[in-house]
């Protein structure tokens, strides 16, 4: 039962970064949270792209008293540009609300601590990390191993299909990732890092093919594709999770039980 339009409040004032936005759900995503009044920075690796996605949203209706939506670059293939990013868009803004990110997240969200801090000091501040993870990190076979950069460079050649494999236990290392990084923030002494709330979402199951006919091409996103065509939703509800960890009150007023957790769709906490 859950609706954007009706469920998330007013985001006037609020800045927030979501990754992978000018294509399925990371541009759903965006649109949700710019309707509703915040100013969000699409940080994507196209610039044409991205001002493609940008007026195609524009087109849809933002509409005057909407949010702004803005292009930063971002090219996740490079570690050293998230770092990049975070400088020019720290040079840009003195406050991050939320940040919303699909993958490589660990030196995006590094990088970006010091205005996540900056933003949780100010008073009735609702500072969230959120991490689009998935229920892939099931199908991870026995207990992998994360100690050495070999083990985080498993090619997972011996699975049936590697690609998927490899999907899979990027999905289970975000999950992973949020309970340890909000474990550590939220035992911070300092009260403004220990008021950041971290979560990794499930969106349920996208048809984001059409939107991305490269895609196609991989044998992972045929594979899970023909799955889950039956049961599964188009973008703009495929987002629904994503908004509701970004915006939704529920995690604000929950924030014990939501902090760490991860939630699928519509927002229901569960165990991964």
């Amino acid at each position: 039962n859950f609706n954007p339009d009706r469920d998330i409040p007013d985001l006037t004032g609020k800045t927030i970064l979501v990754t992978g936005g000018n294509a399925g759900i990371g541009y759903a995503t965006v649109k949700h949270l710019a309707r509703k009044g915040a100013k969000v920075y699409m940080a994507a690796r196209n610039k044409a792209r991205a001002e493609a996605a940008i007026a195609k949203l524009k087109s849809e209706g933002l509409g005057p008293g909407n949010g702004e939506v803005i292009w930063l670059e971002l090219d996740l293939g490079d570690p050293r540009n998230p770092k990049k990013a975070a400088q020019e868009f720290m040079d840009k803004e003195d406050r991050l609300d939320v940040l919303s990110t699909l993958i490589s997240p660990f030196v995006l969200t590094r990088e970006l601590l010091p205005i996540l801090r900056k933003t949780a000091s100010h008073p009735e501040s609702d500072v969230r990390i959120v991490m689009v993870a998935s229920d892939g990190h099931k199908f991870v076979r026995d207990k992998p191993r994360f100690q050495t950069i070999e083990d985080l460079n498993d090619e997972c050649k011996n699975a049936w299909i590697p690609g998927f494999a490899r999907y899979c236990q990027s999905k289970l290392t975000n999950i992973l990732y949020t309970t340890e990084l909000h474990r550590r923030l939220s035992s911070s002494r300092d009260p403004a890092t220990s008021n950041i709330t971290v979560l990794s979402i499930h969106p349920g199951t996208v048809n984001t093919v059409p939107e991305r006919p490269e895609i196609a091409r991989l044998h992972l996103s045929t594979f899970v594709f023909l799955i889950g065509l039956p049961i599964s939703v188009v973008p703009d509800v495929g987002a629904y999770n994503s908004v509701f960890a970004a915006a939704s009150p529920v995690v604000k007023r929950e924030r014990e039980r939501f902090g760490g957790g991860y939630v699928v769709p519509v927002g229901r906490l569960v165990s991964p």
